[in-house]
């Protein structure tokens, strides 16, 4: 009997070792958010910092890596915190956008799980409530690929995260207020890098990043801004592309490179000149009236010699530089002799041969609402609730809080007439859809989805209509979750709706996420199993009207 009890323990104990093995790795973060005093512009403001820190904590990681971060909220207003291109498989409830999740409330902490599922590339995330992102709270999500996993270029010498877009020198709050007024913010004052910013000739620079002779090193650059293009470029020295938003791309040499609101990329960049220091320069795109721009100095250990002040010329403005951009942005194409998350080549999904099941053409628009102003898709206005949309779905508590489908499929109506409400379309579970987003405004937009990517595949002047298509490229287009839409002119993207969950459709220019150009695609799978969509989480906190209502039965395997 007693030999029986030892041979069952150990026959348990070898499980328990293959369950373990079998399981990806598990990293682990606190964090502390709380506020601080910042100058991006040399303007002392209240800004948002993570462990005291303003770039916050990177997530250094691998693919398929089990992320667990657990984030004690020290401010004075609820929080919380999206993880931008982290495609959360199965779980929306991780999302951190206000129509997914109850937010972490002041004095409390929240431990969010996900894991980088099939993903590469480089992300960020940011704060989505109270116009927080305007104050901060932004950080690196570097997802590297597995060891087995060939990378289409060497080990470059060393990685660093570049976090550049435009500031404001009004605190949040009172940034907050203005929109709350039905006023526009207006014009940025400034762009930073990396939360701080220089002028060509600044006596006390201080470098950036340090970087030797005769090496190659990869810069994640992402534009965290509120609304404004960026261009990027370093003093002597070309940038190659090889990889945008979890996809490799095709090794390009560039000069500049434009970085639209939300949108990231890596250049790797040798250090071939001779040793002194050199301006990496960023400066705002298709501002009217305004050029704005920072310089941050690359130092070459054992350098001698200041920066020249002679810098590369910038791309063109107005007419020309939106052709000039345009045109950039169709040299981005797939690597498609490249794997990602796994070994297959990249190429190997023939995007160009599925047939589209459903069109969705979208207008963004710029109005008035009772004298306020409001920014809308389709003449819808998104609002949020007190409860959160994906809490309601899961509770049947919908009739509550919205309707389904206010938003027509195809734009019809009058650009002034606009309705304030909710924005929630059904997705039917696994189609493949096609999305236009027509921009018949003046100026640039860029649109974001959470839990998918999608193939950019044409950004074009003037109005879109069914014969375009013909325009498309169906092979080779970057495979990516954000896309920028120049004035006057239209983007279209492809995806497979097969992440089910609640997921954000936004601007990525705050102001007009904040005041409604949004909406929420639900995307449900018949089945109510695990192996599409994962319950609610035993640590998520409830809120609004369903705090305190039984709990549904859960989806099972």
């Amino acid at each position: 009997m007693e030999r029986t009890s030892l041979t069952v323990v150990a026959l348990l104990v070898c499980l328990s070792v293959v369950v373990v093995k079998g399981e990806d790795p598990y990293l682990f973060f606190e964090w502390n958010v709380t506020y601080g005093t910042i100058s991006p512009l040399g303007v002392p403001l209240q800004g948002i910092l993570i462990n005291g820190q303003l770039p916050g904590p990177r997530i250094n990681c691998t693919s398929n890596n089990n992320i667990v971060v657990n984030v004690f909220n020290h401010l004075d207003e609820p929080l919380l915190l999206t993880w931008n291109g982290v495609q959360q498989r199965k779980n929306s409830w991780q999302d951190g956008t206000p129509g997914t999740m109850c937010p972490i409330m002041p004095g409390t902490n929240f431990t969010y799980r996900f894991q980088v599922k099939d993903q590469i590339g480089s992300f960020f995330y940011f704060p989505t409530t109270n116009l927080h992102r305007a104050a901060g709270g932004f950080g690196g999500i570097n997802v590297h690929s597995r060891a087995l996993i060939p990378v289409p270029f060497d080990n470059p010498a060393d990685e660093y995260n570049v976090f550049v877009g435009d500031w404001y020198n009004k605190g949040y709050k009172s940034l907050k207020k203005i929109l709350d007024g039905g006023r526009t913010i207006g014009r940025p004052d400034g762009i930073h890098i990396n939360g701080k910013s220089s002028k060509v000739g600044d006596k006390v620079a201080e470098s950036l990043f340090t970087i030797e002779a005769g090496k190659t090193y990869r810069y994640r650059f992402c534009n965290v801004g509120m609304r404004t293009s960026v261009n990027v470029r370093f003093q002597g020295h070309p940038m190659k592309l090889v990889e945008m938003e979890g996809s490799h791309t095709m090794q390009n040499i560039y000069e500049s490179l434009d970085l639209h609101v939300g949108q990231c990329f890596s250049v790797l960049v040798t250090a071939d000149q001779e040793p002194k220091d050199y301006y990496m320069i960023v400066s705002s795109r298709f501002l009217k009236q305004a050029h704005l721009s920072s310089v941050a100095i690359i130092r070459y250990a054992n350098g001698r010699g200041p920066a020249s002040s002679d810098l590369p010329t910038p791309p063109p403005e107005n007419t020309e530089g939106i052709a000039w951009s345009i045109n950039q942005s169709r040299s981005f194409r797939w690597n498609l002799t490249a794997s990602a998350a796994r070994p297959n080549p990249q190429g190997s999904y023939h995007y160009g041969q599925i047939n589209i099941t459903r069109t969705f053409k979208i207008v963004n628009s710029r109005s008035e609402v009772d004298g306020k102003l409001r920014f809308a898709l389709n003449g819808i206005s998104h609002t949020d609730a007190d409860t959160p949309f994906k809490l309601a779905e899961y509770f049947g508590a919908t009739e509550k809080f919205f309707k389904y489908d206010l938003m027509a499929d195809e734009f019809q109506t009058d650009l002034n007439k606009v309705t304030v409400a909710p924005n929630i379309k059904n997705g039917t579970f696994r189609n493949f859809v096609e999305i236009i987003f027509e921009n018949r405004e003046k100026t640039i937009q860029t649109y974001h989805l959470d839990g998918y990517s999608f193939f950019a595949v044409a950004i074009e002047p003037g109005m879109w209509s069914p014969e375009k298509r013909k325009n498309y490229n169906l092979v080779d287009a970057i495979n990516r979750h954000s896309i920028q839409v120049y004035p006057n002119s239209w983007a279209a993207v492809m995806t497979t709706l097969d992440n089910a969950g609640l997921w954000n459709l936004r601007s990525e220019m705050w102001e007009r996420f904040y005041l409604g150009q949004q909406l929420y695609f639900s995307v449900l799978s018949p089945a109510r199993s695990l192996r599409d969509e994962y319950n609610l989480p035993d640590n998520h906190p409830l809120c609004g009207v369903v705090k305190g209502m039984p709990m549904p039965s859960p989806y099972k395997a």
